[in-house]
């Protein structure tokens, strides 16, 4: 997803009604928390210049890997299917379209 795309589903109430909410007073979930920090990578990034990235980005963005490969080994098909889905819904706020190839 672009940034763009990305940050318009993070305002939207399914994406952020969906995924664990945090440990904490916000209400956020952890995957909408994450959505944020990819737009914001993004947006200050936008080439990926491996010079451009600040201190923690790159963990960051190898947890939003990490979550995405292992949640399409897991539910894959059913996101695809179904756009109303907690996975489908998940996947997009960590920056993932099961729709897109």
């Amino acid at each position: 997803m672009t940034p763009s795309e990305l940050e318009d589903w993070l305002q939207t109430s399914a994406s952020t009604s969906s995924g664990w909410t945090k440990d904490d007073d916000s209400n956020e979930s952890v995957g909408h928390e994450s959505g944020r920090k990819i737009v914001d990578i993004l947006r200050r990034n936008p080439d990926k210049d491996p010079e451009g990235f600040e201190e923690g980005d790159l963990v960051h963005m190898r947890k939003v890997v990490s979550y995405c490969k292992r949640h399409l080994a897991q539910e894959e098909e059913k996101a695809k299917q179904d756009t109303e889905s907690r996975s489908y819904r998940s996947l997009k706020n960590w920056g993932h379209d099961a729709l897109k190839e």
